[in-house]
C-alpha cells in the first residue's frame, strides 16, 4: 500500500468513517454548529427491530446512568451529576436524529457523559438513537 493510500485510510478513520457500516457519518463534534448535526439523517428506518437492538445496546452501554427506563436515574452516575431523563419533552442537546446520534457518538462537554464512538459502530449507535426516540412516546 502506498503512503498516499495509509494517509486517505487514516483520514477517514480519523474523520468518522467505519469500514463495518452501511453509512459514513462524518466527525462534526458538539464544538461545531448544531445545525450540522440536525442536517444528519439516520440510514435506518425506526422499525420494531431497530428499537428492540437499540434497547439491547441500551441496556449495555446506558442504562446505568439513564436508569433502566431512561429517567435519568441510574446508580452509576459520575461525578454526582444526574444524567438527562430521555422521557421528558426537555432535550439540552437537541432532539433530531443526528443530534442524538452526535451526543450519543461525541458524549458532552458540559456533563460526564461520556462518547460511544469508539465503543459502537454507526449501525449500532443509528438503533440506540432509534431507541431512545422510543422511550418519549410512553
Amino acid at each position: 500500500m502506498s503512503l498516499a493510500a495509509i494517509l486517505i485510510v487514516v483520514g477517514l478513520i480519523a474523520g468518522g468513517a467505519r469500514f463495518s457500516d452501511s453509512s459514513f457519518v462524518p466527525s462534526i463534534g458538539l464544538s461545531q454548529s448544531k445545525v450540522g448535526a440536525q442536517k444528519l439523517n439516520s440510514p435506518i428506518l425506526d422499525t420494531s427491530e431497530s428499537i428492540a437492538k437499540g434497547r439491547e445496546y441500551f441496556k449495555f452501554y446506558c442504562r446505568q446512568c439513564h436508569g433502566t427506563m431512561g429517567k435519568g436515574d441510574g446508580s452509576m452516575a459520575l461525578g454526582g451529576s444526574t444524567p438527562s431523563d430521555l422521557t421528558d419533552d426537555k432535550w439540552d442537546y437537541g432532539s433530531t436524529d443526528g443530534e442524538i446520534f452526535v451526543v450519543i457518538r461525541d458524549g458532552t462537554s458540559s456533563t460526564d457523559m461520556e462518547g460511544y464512538g469508539r465503543k459502537l459502530n454507526t449501525d449500532q449507535m443509528w438503533h440506540l438513537v432509534n431507541f431512545v426516540k422510543s422511550l418519549g412516546e410512553n
